[in-house]
């Protein structure tokens, strides 16, 4: 469904902090995503996870992820709106991802699922 909230990034000073406190508030148990950089997700309910991830400096802020049924078309109309778009980019067997701002700069991120999406191209 689109604008339906699927998936939640949370960034921290202190991952193993972060992950105790939302497991302790939540029950969430954490599974770390192989990678170049920390990635700690957790699933919520059948469509919905989260993740904690390492932020320096003082950025902090959670950003929420929207489904929608077409990245690009989602990404041209955040554009078409007032807000920015970044590129739609493959996260592997699972599918695509828009970081954006709306037009009061908060952050938020579009999310295409799609078990085909392919390994970014080095």
């Amino acid at each position: 469904m689109a604008g339906k909230p699927v998936h939640i990034e949370i960034p921290a000073g202190d991952t193993g902090r972060a992950k105790e406190f939302w497991s302790a508030l939540f029950g969430w148990q954490w599974e770390s995503v192989p990678g170049p950089v920390e990635y700690n997700m957790t699933q919520i309910d059948d469509t919905t996870g989260g993740a904690v991830y390492p932020a320096g400096g003082d950025k902090r802020g959670q950003r929420v992820y929207f489904d929608v049924d077409d990245i690009n078309a989602g990404a041209a109309r955040v554009r078409e709106l007032g807000g920015e778009s970044g590129e739609g980019m493959p996260v592997p067997g699972m599918g695509w991802f828009a970081q954006c701002t709306d037009p009061e700069g908060n952050e938020f991120g579009l999310w295409q699922t799609d078990p085909d999406a392919p390994a970014p191209e080095m």
